[in-house]
């Protein structure tokens, strides 16, 4: 009788995740939060506003390798729309006010709160998926 038992496919992650194991996740989100390198916590994280550097300049870790790509936005939305939902139901609560009112309030603030919280987010973003191995493999060369 074959074996039915099901197989779980494993990356093997032990190159990446022995070169920064001395950090622990806490601290590498904290200093990606920080804009900081995960690994050192000397470099900058940021080439641009949301462009991650390829490599950091103070301990040469991968940077560039590591791709965020949805996670920072949807995180980013997460947390803006339980604090903008939670402020206008207790605005609700205790006034009521035109939606005109409510619009002049609640957009410009909706807008001011995603632009001050997305690349903090994506920083720690950056330092939990480069803790935990989740990189892309460099390219060796042009593909065909």
């Amino acid at each position: 009788m074959p074996d039915t038992t099901p197989v779980r496919w494993r990356p093997d992650r032990s190159a990446q995740a022995s070169r920064f194991a001395d950090v622990s996740t806490l601290t590498a989100m904290r200093r990606g939060l920080a804009g900081r390198c995960p690994a050192c916590g000397h470099g900058r994280i940021f080439a641009t506003w949301l462009g991650v550097v390829s490599k950091c300049a103070a301990c040469g870790a991968p940077l560039g390798l590591i791709a965020a790509d949805d996670a920072p936005p949807y995180f980013t939305v997460f947390i803006v729309a339980h604090v903008v939902i939670g402020a206008l139901l207790a605005l609700e609560r205790s006034v009521t006010l035109p939606v005109a009112t409510e619009l002049a309030i609640f957009l410009p603030g909706t807008l001011a709160l995603v632009l001050v919280l997305i690349r903090p987010v994506k920083g720690a973003t950056v330092g939990m998926m480069m803790k935990l191995g989740f990189m892309k493999p460099p390219e060796d060369g042009p593909r065909d």
